[in-house]
């Protein structure tokens, strides 16, 4: 990726959750950025509420190790869907080169 610019982010919204999270896990993982894989751990109850998921939502909070689960899954579906706004900041804030 190049820097990422207005156009860049524009890009960005147009691809299928599922690159967007690979893209963003990839980075972090070029990036040894483990804050950002906290901040998706963080993210995903309430992206499993923002699927119409509050149980699991509600069980994530209070299970650590099913958010490591949750996480394996992250770049599926709805989860993937819920998630591209955080995926697509930190690739915006973050990405350089391709």
């Amino acid at each position: 990726m190049s820097d990422v610019t207005p156009d860049g982010a524009a890009e960005l919204e147009a691809l299928p959750s599922k690159e967007l999270h690979d893209r963003a896990l990839g980075l972090a993982r070029e990036r040894r950025d483990v804050g950002f894989l906290w901040d998706l751990l963080r993210a995903i109850p309430a992206a499993a509420a923002a699927t119409g998921e509050v149980g699991r939502a509600k069980f994530d909070l209070l299970h650590g190790l099913s958010l490591l689960e949750e996480f394996t899954h992250a770049g599926e579906g709805e989860m993937a869907d819920a998630l591209r706004p955080l995926y697509i900041d930190y690739l915006t804030e973050h990405a350089k080169g391709t």
